[in-house]
């Protein structure tokens, strides 16, 4: 998103994350803004019953967590690193100007930010209307989309999500999911090889 040499010239720092390692928690105030440098890191919340719901999964990259920074609200969900990660950790101030500075990338953000928003209100609709199958085609065509090409073998995207992630986005239950690829590779949708699921 942000070039690394923006980040640094404007005091961001590398920090590292282990597995399972909290980032923020909902509730909290935001005071920094996150870009992920390496890993893989979640943006979740817990029903009452401890069920999980991912709001989203960020690769390299890839920024998160930066709407409390523009309206003052404190985090809507907890970010966890799904495997160990390093992530810059940029405070707001200095993020804020950064984008005052650089309209061009202000203008990239801005982009960023309106697709996610975009996602959210597709997923919205998605999970209170439509079929499992559908859902799950979805929520994989997004990630393709905003995956980088030089991933894509002859277009075909490689899913690096498990069957419980996928559940966890799509408010599925793991075993739904299941029935549901092996249905989409009968129809021709997709295919799993080693496991793997392509799209």
């Amino acid at each position: 998103m942000i070039d690394h040499t923006s980040l640094l010239n404007s005091g961001a720092v590398l920090k590292k994350y282990k597995r399972g390692e909290f980032l923020f928690r909902e509730g909290s105030i935001a005071r920094y803004y996150y870009q992920v440098h390496q890993g893989e890191i979640k943006m979740n919340n817990y029903n009452q019953e401890g069920k999980e719901y991912i709001q989203g999964i960020f690769t390299k990259e890839k920024s998160f967590g930066e709407p409390p920074l523009f309206a003052d609200f404190k985090y809507p969900a907890n970010a966890e690193a799904i495997v160990d990660s390093e992530v810059w950790q940029l405070p707001k101030e200095k993020f804020l100007k950064l984008l005052e500075e650089n309209p061009d990338i202000h203008h990239k953000f801005t982009s960023t930010l309106a697709l996610r928003l975009y996602y959210k209100a597709i997923m919205v609709s998605e999970i209170s209307t439509q079929e499992p199958e559908h859902r799950i085609l979805r929520i994989l065509d997004y990630f393709k989309k905003n995956s980088n090409p030089n991933t894509l073998e002859s277009n075909t995207y490689k899913v690096e999500l498990t069957r419980q992630q996928l559940a966890d986005l799509t408010g599925l239950r793991v075993e739904t999911v299941i029935r549901s690829i092996k249905k989409l590779e009968q129809k021709g949708e997709l295919f799993i090889k080693d496991r793997k699921v392509y799209r």
